[in-house]
């Protein structure tokens, strides 16, 4: 091999070596971005607000729990929601106790008073909890920390009865 295809041998490896290197710098923020979106992905959403119950509101039981949000874990492990909170404008609190919700599950929390079950929960309210015109209600975690929330009514972003949802971590 002479002096001259030896060198040029070298500045063609150099060149190919600098290539992969430029290639992998670009890729390396793409895929910390892909990391950084997943992170902030919530486990666990809120999927459907059933808002205004079908038919009059007469404060009956079944009326009550025709008034629901659904919650589903987008991901396959199971989610203890032990202690986490889904709230409204005005404060009104459910707390869960001891549910874990299995993952690519859904569940379903009536207002009204019912028997718990693996789909359904009930806040065993006589009330109604969320407002036909506009209301948010706010799921937060065990240790308070903002998990997704869903608004509705006409002052939400110019969205009538529509919904809002918010993911991350706000507090």
């Amino acid at each position: 091999m002479s002096a001259t295809s030896s060198r040029t041998s070298r500045r063609l490896l150099a060149a190919v070596l600098a290539a992969g290197a430029v290639i992998g710098a670009a890729a390396l923020p793409a895929s910390a971005a892909d990391g950084d979106r997943n992170a902030r992905a919530p486990r666990v959403e809120i999927s459907a607000v059933q808002y205004d119950s079908p038919g009059r509101d007469d404060r009956s039981n079944r009326s009550l729990n025709r008034e629901w949000v659904e919650l589903t874990n987008t991901t396959r492990r199971s989610v203890d929601l032990d202690g986490w909170t889904l709230e409204d404008e005005d404060g009104h609190t459910y707390t869960f106790e001891g549910y874990r919700l299995p993952g690519r599950a859904t569940v379903r929390i009536h207002t009204g008073v019912g028997r718990d079950t693996r789909t359904d929960l009930y806040q065993d309210r006589r009330n109604y909890v969320w407002d036909n015109r506009s209301d948010t209600a706010t799921l937060r975690n065990d240790r308070d920390r903002f998990i997704d929330d869903e608004s509705w009514g006409n002052d939400r972003h110019g969205h009538h009865g529509g919904g809002n949802h918010h993911h991350g971590d706000r507090h």
